[in-house]
């Protein structure tokens, strides 16, 4: 009979030493890699709206404009007041902006047409744009603001007339 005999080898003990280290090593790193993780804001906007509000009484106006600007995707008046907020900056063209922005969100306010038309007239620039946005601004304001709206629009008819004559 012929009878073949099966020699088993066994791994050497170095081979599953290093088998043993690579898998604790990588264990270990992939614990340690750094992760990204995305956190949900825990202010709603109308929060950072508020918060923006106490900043800027405060005279905080850069923490004001960062939490009017996280507030603008669904708070229509973050538009307005982060133009405010630019406007006491000197930061006129990025104010125009806004407040055009304001414009288009609360088509209904005055504010941001009457903003926008004292930004234009402060500025000595396109005196009968901002004429027609504060015709619209005391068009559209309340009755008991429309002093506030009336002052503007004088003010640019007399620049407009001082730039005429």
């Amino acid at each position: 009979m012929n009878h073949t005999t099966r020699i088993q080898q066994r791994p050497a003990p170095m081979f599953l030493v290093l088998c043993l280290a690579l898998c604790l090593t990588l264990g270990l790193t992939a614990c340690a890699m750094p992760r990204i993780t995305m956190h949900q804001d825990p202010l709603s906007p109308a929060e950072h709206l508020k918060l923006g509000l106490a900043y800027e009484s405060g005279g905080n106006l850069p923490e004001a404009l960062r939490e009017y600007q996280a507030a603008m995707r669904n708070e229509p008046l973050a538009h307005l007041y982060t133009g405010n907020v630019l406007f006491a900056l000197g930061r006129m063209e990025e104010a125009e902006k806004a407040y055009v922005n304001a414009i288009v969100s609360l088509p209904l306010n005055p504010e941001p047409r009457n903003n926008l038309a004292w930004l234009l007239y402060i500025q000595r620039q396109r005196l009968d744009q901002a004429e027609a946005l504060a015709v619209e601004a005391l068009r559209l304001s309340p009755p008991d603001r429309e002093a506030e709206f009336l002052d503007t629009l004088q003010r640019i008819q007399e620049a407009r007339s001082e730039y005429a004559g």
